[in-house]
């Protein structure tokens, strides 16, 4: 009966000669852990945990001869080696080995046995050992070293070890930030929470929020809620609720559990009267401005030191939305001057008299954010409450809250908020793009949305990548695009069927002398790596079109690679009087060699009835803003780049007929594309999907002066005129701001004189 040997690669030293019996006998299969402790060897219902034991084990069960009385003292010998340091010791311990072996094939007998692989992985696993075998002072030893490192079966065991560490490797890489993991967290109970509110759609930097949410909740085996903050009446609709769930499963991001805050209304409400009593919260008809003067100048509100019955009344009068109440608030009496001015008496009850979207018009009195979360968070069993760094100096309000209610404590976990360049992620400014028409809506393929980003090609394990390699890190930065679209193209890559597509501009026809006389149907792969992608359908013809940006590239007689086909030699090509391919003719050349021409030609054959073309197409898009990053009084009006999508007419090949809205492919010799579906038109539509390079990430904006129009289908009449800055005069005179001073060599031609034993000969550009 196989076994199984269970081991860690991250044992030191490693247990090679475990390994190595159990694939050369094939008694036991590996199992590379890296949560195992040592080795272990299962086998026939025992657990063996000794290398030396399992060696002799697996050497038993494979039938290995070893009824020699030596073979008890190179298991010794092999217990002793990884102890000595002493290099006389180890020399010495060489020294015989390599003596006896002068002779002899293997240690004992003319077979391997259990002596053979037990000295083996002793030796294997000591770097000074393997350092001086590599002098060739132990021929006789580095001989039978070599000959059982080289056996296929070893081969596979240090096969199978590089890739445990590397795949180790790429999961710390990916989570390495979070080795510390979440304080005081126990697996098992850790709950966390993704608390969005439903008054838009998620970007990008709540998919972070949410994908960390969940990692850290599967990794402790606990539970993740998905809660909608939904406490302010005015920017809140249920439809928005369903739109987050959408994005969030393109994230495949999916809660344990989805609350609201509103189903904590009336515990909130009696919380809220409990902060009154106890004199930890009093009401304020300070008006706004003052308000927040007040607090930054760190004077106290006339209202603060109100008694609890006045208090009550105020928060009554809120309560039943008069129009006195409606004056007032209620603060919770934090601080008056605390440097920390999130800490100076924030509010924490408003007036709203608008129906809320799920408890209708029951309250008029709503939590704010900072009230409720704490508290929520405490009621649901939140054990880690995981935030941006931008609400740091709100924690020991959270905290406070807390502590003034005696509720359970939360651990708070913050990481930095992600921004990248070129991109906006305000709802307020990203709300403006869509209300002027110069995006289509949510989900166009230039917004920074989860919608947006999924248009455009992002997929969720490219995603998930990037933000887990961001870690906890608290740097506020804006990172660029382009280690995140590469990170894209390793994920897409592999899997991408290829198509062909060519610009319809001064398309160019060609005929090939020696191609078929009728055109041939051949199935090819779709992905030469790749098989298991699966073939298309390709039309060999003698009547076949290229692109015109190609046929400019070709000499006469040159020799062109036909992709998918063969070697052709470039016979003629006529030009029209605009410097414009009109017609090319060449002659297959299939005996040639490929490697040897340097221009590999997409192409396709010119229509028939039988065989068609399909009318696509290629969309490219630029940032929304021409400046990297813009500073709070920035007008975001002042940046809009003039044109960001760009649109190009191409012919595709039939096989792309079968493809469907989100299909990722790539069409060969242009790039990866996802399929948009089909426009009002009929026409297919493929978005480009940048790939790390430099050329596609690029902006693409030139200083200039135009009109920003709205988008195809956005609102009609809704134009947003822009103006690039105008550039900075140029002086032909350098700046100069050192000193004059004189040549320290003159102002002379300095003479270098050099003692050579090479002729004297007049310098040929001398007059």
């Amino acid at each position: 009966m196989a076994g199984v040997l269970t081991l860690t690669p991250a044992t030191s030293p490693f247990p090679w000669a475990a390994a190595a019996i159990a694939t050369y006998t094939g008694k036991a299969s590996l199992n590379f852990d890296t949560a195992a402790q040592g080795v272990t060897l299962e086998i026939d219902g025992s657990k063996i945990t000794a290398e030396d034991e399992i060696v002799q084990t697996l050497a038993k069960a494979g039938g290995l001869a070893d009824d020699s009385a030596k073979t008890a003292a190179y298991f010794a010998l092999a217990k002793t080696l990884p102890t000595v340091t002493a290099f006389p010791e180890i020399t010495a311990a060489l020294d015989s080995l390599d003596d006896h072996l002068a002779y002899r094939t293997f240690l004992v007998g003319h077979d391997i046995t259990a002596a053979d692989w037990i000295v083996w992985g002793a030796l294997k696993g000591s770097v000074k050992i393997v350092g001086l075998l590599k002098n060739n002072k132990h021929p006789h030893l580095l001989r039978w070293f070599t000959h059982l490192e080289s056996l296929e079966s070893t081969q596979s065991v240090i096969a199978g070890l590089s890739e445990a560490k590397s795949a180790k490797a790429r999961s710390n890489k990916t989570a390495a930030s979070f080795a510390l993991g979440l304080q005081n967290a126990k697996e098992g109970e850790v709950v966390t929470r993704f608390p969005p509110e439903p008054s838009g759609y998620l970007h990008i930097g709540h998919a972070k929020a949410a994908m960390l949410n969940q990692y850290f909740a599967k990794m402790y085996k606990g539970k993740m809620i998905i809660r909608f903050d939904d406490t302010n009446p005015t920017k809140e609709r249920t439809e928005f609720e369903e739109t987050i769930l959408e994005d969030l499963a393109l994230l495949d991001v999916h809660g344990d559990k989805i609350t609201h805050t509103s189903d904590y209304f009336d515990q909130l409400y009696e919380y809220a009267l409990q902060m009154i009593k106890t004199g930890k919260a009093y009401a304020d008809n300070t008006p706004q401005e003052q308000m927040r003067k007040e607090r930054f100048d760190g004077i106290a509100s006339q209202h603060r030191d109100d008694s609890i019955e006045d208090n009550l009344k105020h928060f009554a009068e809120m309560t039943s939305g008069s129009d006195e109440g409606t004056k007032w608030c209620l603060r919770a009496k934090l601080s008056v001057d605390n440097p920390n001015k999130a800490l100076r008496d924030p509010v924490i009850y408003r007036t709203n008299l608008l129906p809320h979207h799920r408890t209708g018009s029951k309250w008029k009195v709503y939590p704010t954010y900072d009230f409720a979360c704490p508290i929520v968070d405490s009621l649901e069993g939140v054990t880690h409450a995981l935030r941006t760094n931008e609400y740091r100096d709100r924690n020991p309000q959270y905290h406070w809250m807390i502590e003034a209610l005696g509720l359970r404590p939360v651990n708070i976990w913050d990481f930095s908020r992600l921004n990248f360049i070129y991109t906006l992620l305000s709802k307020r400014k990203l709300h403006w793009f869509v209300d002027t028409g110069l995006v289509r809506g949510w989900d166009d393929p230039r917004f920074p949305t989860v919608r947006g980003v999924r248009r455009r090609g992002l997929t969720v394990e490219a995603l998930r990548q990037f933000m887990l390699a961001q870690g906890p890190s608290q740097a506020i930065v804006s990172l660029e695009w382009d280690s995140l679209w590469t990170l894209n193209k390793k994920v897409i890559d592999p899997i991408a069927p290829r198509f062909w597509a060519l610009s319809k501009a001064n398309i160019v026809p060609a005929t090939i002398k020696g191609g078929p006389e009728k055109p041939e149907v051949k199935s090819v792969p779709k992905h030469k790596k790749n098989p298991e992608v699966g073939e298309k359908q390709t039309v060999y013809s003698s009547q076949i079109f290229l692109e015109q940006e190609d046929a400019l590239s070709f000499d006469d007689q040159e020799e062109v690679t036909l992709m998918d086909w063969g070697n052709a030699i470039v016979r003629s090509k006529t030009v029209n009087d605009a410097g414009v391919v009109t017609s090319v003719e060449l002659e297959l050349h299939l005996e040639g060699d490929f490697r040897k021409t340097k221009k590999k030609i997409t192409w396709l054959p010119q229509p028939t009835e039988e065989h068609t073309l399909v009318d696509v197409t290629l969309l490219d898009h630029d940032y929304l803003i021409t400046k990297k990053k813009l500073e709070e009084n920035d007008d975001v009006k002042d940046f809009v780049t003039p044109v960001t999508e760009f649109r190009e007419d191409a012919v595709a090949d039939a096989n792309v007929r079968a493809l469907k809205k989100g299909d990722i492919i790539q069409f060969e010799r242009k790039g990866y594309y996802i399929c948009d579906g089909a426009a009002p038109d009929g026409r297919l539509e493929f978005i480009h999907i940048p790939d790390g390079r430099a050329a596609s990430i690029a902006s693409k904006a030139a200083p200039q002066t135009g009109t920003a129009t709205p988008a195809e289908g956005g609102k009609k009449g809704a134009s947003v005129s822009v103006s690039a800055p105008a550039p900075a005069a140029v002086s032909d005179t350098p700046v100069d701001t050192m000193y004059k001073v004189a040549k320290v060599y003159g102002e002379g031609e300095l003479e270098t004189p050099a003692d050579t034993k090479m002729y004297k000969v007049k310098n040929v550009y001398d007059a």
